[in-house]
């Protein structure tokens, strides 16, 4: 079932277990450890992954307090399905570069992937990662996903495909920018902003899970996600939030 579903059956006041796309392992780690100074005796606990498989594994009755999603269409789902304890809120907006880390292929775009020396290039699973949804329209828009079909490795998540272009298993990948923007990647390679207009908006959404509906400690980290403190790490990663164009 994986680590998710072995989780605790439930969490008690004072604990808090969150579900979030891998597209914010650092950020959110961030964000986390600031709650935590005004919140030193409660157990917090993020769970980092593909958001459309959290979406499965929620509604299957895994035990998540709250749900920070890639694609703000995924809890809205939970939500329609009555497994929400509030509304869906949007918390950013994501961004899919095109990194590669080997110096002569730097200068490589997407409209010249086919032509480059990549035998492998790495995205997200498009079936249940959003990012990698982003990156299949990215490279149709560029008119060259059938030509990279034989060189596509896919990662479980975000995260996960970035981890193929650190460890040279793959020559390069669309990743997203939250990612190379961390302290563990930022400055390694070089990594190009792929124009939002190539791919459908990443926007993401967080919900409250009905599981968490009597769960104070959820309700006071939905709220300091939307305040400045949280929106200052989330900018500094590279996210637009909510009332904000992308700088």
């Amino acid at each position: 079932m994986g680590l998710a579903l072995s989780l605790p059956a439930s969490a008690k006041a004072g604990e808090l277990i969150i579900a979030a796309a891998a597209d914010l392992k650092f950020a959110m780690a961030e964000v986390v450890e600031n709650f935590r100074v005004q919140h030193p005796a409660n157990k917090i606990e993020v769970i980092y992954g593909s958001s459309g498989k959290f979406l499965t594994q929620i509604v299957n009755g895994a035990p998540f307090d709250l749900y920070f999603s890639a694609d703000i269409t995924y809890p809205q789902q939970l939500a329609s399905q009555g497994l929400t304890a509030g509304a869906v809120q949007p918390y950013a907006v994501g961004r899919i570069v095109l990194w590669r880390l080997k110096p002569e292929l730097a200068k490589v775009t997407l409209q010249k992937l086919p032509q480059a020396a990549i035998s492998k290039f790495a995205i997200a699973n498009p079936l249940h990662a959003p990012y990698g949804k982003r990156a299949q329209e990215a490279l149709q828009y560029a008119g060259v996903w059938e030509a990279m079909q034989p060189k596509l490795v896919l990662g479980e998540n975000i995260a996960h495909t970035a981890q193929f272009v650190d460890s040279g298993a793959a020559e390069a990948g669309i990743v997203a920018l939250s990612l190379v923007k961390s302290p563990a990647l930022q400055g390694k390679g070089a990594w190009t902003l792929i124009p939002a207009e190539w791919h459908a908006p990443l926007e993401q959404g967080f919900v409250i899970t009905q599981r968490a509906a009597n769960n104070p400690l959820a309700k006071q980290f939905a709220d300091y996600i939307t305040r400045e403190p949280a929106r200052v790490v989330m900018r500094r990663y590279g996210f637009a939030l909510p009332g904000e164009e992308w700088k």
